[in-house]
């Protein structure tokens, strides 16, 4: 963490401002929504909650209400703990620790939408179309409550008829009900942005599974319906904070992927399994081939995943000032897009909450463009860094997992390729490791043999010969 310029531990300033905080944010001048059933829906060990959800009838579609947690509302501009904040911009997840961007007396208790507790929120309300399509929306400040705290794995199974519904479910009046209506809602609107052009991927992060302090696994996270309802629930409500903001006359932080100048390899990749797609980038053509590869092989369209991710670009934080054409994001297929419904573990999405109460209050805007743009640039760079702190722990446990399988052999798929060297990813387990030799004419996406030449976990390095 520090070698990627993070600080690991708080400040004693903002140790000392967590504990004088009250055991509530304000509640008061807030719609009071406590009475719907409202869920979370996360992984099974999450303690940051910072989203909630809930359907309701709708003339001709449904209102999906999102509740986000009111970071703000605890967490002051410019005190020791946003200073903390603006300094990493993330939570760091890696499998031996986390290190959270806020203090966890906020994070996973004042500040998190834990189950049966009254909770400050900003409500992010639209309308799903029959057709997938977003209709009228609005952006308020309420009081909720979370009824239940689910995970993705047993609701995931409970929607696919795969499992059974989860307990937690069938002890709130309406809720089954309700998680089938939310369910049929994100099943449109993620019908919709396909159809637009978004992306179907399936990468794999392996995750470090312990036992108590001994590694003893490489686990690759499931992806299913509960995973998609979330998914598309939250872009939904970042498409219509962003456009709540731009209505205001407000300049805001945009999360976009850019038209990819990459597109060439792509075409070439396509051409490797006889399709053809267009000279210039289309994400629809993309995304019909994707969707077919899928379908032709799944075993390996994580690795041709991968390969497409690597081509489009990293994406990245700007400013969109008031009344400037969007920029949008091309792997989602939409042209306004923030980020606003994780405030606990990511700044952009403070940032994001603290524009929205100043817009819902009529008040200035609580940065400059100026402001904004160092914002920007510091939150795209600390995502990198956050990405390579996570990837060496993934690395030094995928190198510890391997140290007995030297000179095993292994099928994998190139993932870069540039004058630093040639990377090669394995399917099982899900490692990448360096190419030693052998890597001259390779490009991302090809195809190759390799033999595990020797691991270094305590750096995080994997050696694999080209057979």
């Amino acid at each position: 963490m520090r070698d990627r310029g993070f600080e690991p531990d708080f400040s004693a300033a903002a140790r000392a401002q967590v504990a004088r905080l009250p055991d509530a944010a304000p509640l008061d001048r807030r719609r009071d929504l406590r009475n719907l059933p409202w869920c979370s829906i996360d992984n099974d060990d999450s303690r940051d909650l910072d989203q909630l959800s809930v359907a309701q009838p709708s003339a001709g579609g449904v209102l999906i209400l999102v509740a986000i947690a009111d970071v703000d509302a605890l967490v002051a501009s410019d005190s020791p703990v946003d200073a903390h904040a603006a300094h990493n911009t993330t939570t760091v997840y890696t499998g031996a620790q986390i290190f959270p961007m806020l203090p966890e007396r906020l994070s996973t208790d004042l500040t998190s939408l834990n189950p049966d507790a009254d909770r400050a929120a900003i409500v992010v309300e639209y309308a799903v179309e029959p057709d997938g399509s977003i209709g009228r929306s609005d952006v308020y400040q309420a009081l909720v409550r979370n009824r239940a705290q689910l995970a993705y794995p047993s609701v995931g199974g409970w929607l696919e008829g795969t499992g059974p519904m989860p307990p937690a479910i069938g002890k709130v009046p309406g809720l089954e009900e309700n998680l089938r209506r939310q369910d049929d809602a994100a099943q449109a609107l993620k019908e919709r942005r396909h159809e637009l052009g978004a992306l179907t991927l399936s990468t794999v992060e392996a995750r470090a599974v312990f036992e108590d302090d001994t590694l003893r696994d490489l686990a690759e996270p499931q992806h299913n319906r509960a995973t998609e309802l979330i998914e598309d629930f939250m872009i939904a409500a970042n498409g219509v904070v962003a456009r709540f903001l731009a209505s205001k006359r407000q300049s805001s932080l945009r999360r976009v992927v850019r038209v990819p100048a990459k597109w060439p390899r792509i075409v070439d990749l396509a051409a490797q399994g006889g399709h053809r797609l267009p000279a210039t980038p289309d994400p629809v053509a993309l995304e019909e081939w994707l969707t077919g590869r899928r379908a032709d092989d799944p075993a390996h369209f994580p690795d041709l995943s991968l390969s497409v991710v690597k081509l489009l670009g990293r994406g990245e934080y700007i400013v969109e000032r008031a009344g400037e054409p969007a920029t949008g994001h091309f792997g989602l297929a939409v042209q306004d897009y923030t980020h606003s419904t994780a405030p606990n573990r990511r700044f952009p999405d403070l940032v994001a909450q603290r524009s929205v109460k100043a817009a819902l209050a009529q008040q200035a805007a609580p940065y400059t463009d100026g402001e904004l743009a160092s914002i920007a640039a510091r939150c795209t760079e600390r995502e990198d860094a956050a990405n390579k702190v996570e990837r060496l722990v993934r690395k030094a446990a995928a190198a510890l997992l391997l140290q007995g399988q030297i000179g095993e052999r292994f099928d994998g798929v190139v993932t870069g390729a540039s004058e630093k060297g040639t990377w090669v990813r394995v399917r099982r387990p899900p490692v990448e490791g360096r190419l030693e030799g052998g890597g001259e004419g390779l490009d991302v996406g090809d195809r190759v043999r390799v033999k595990l030449l020797r691991t270094d976990p305590a750096r995080g390095f994997i050696d694999f010969g080209r057979v």
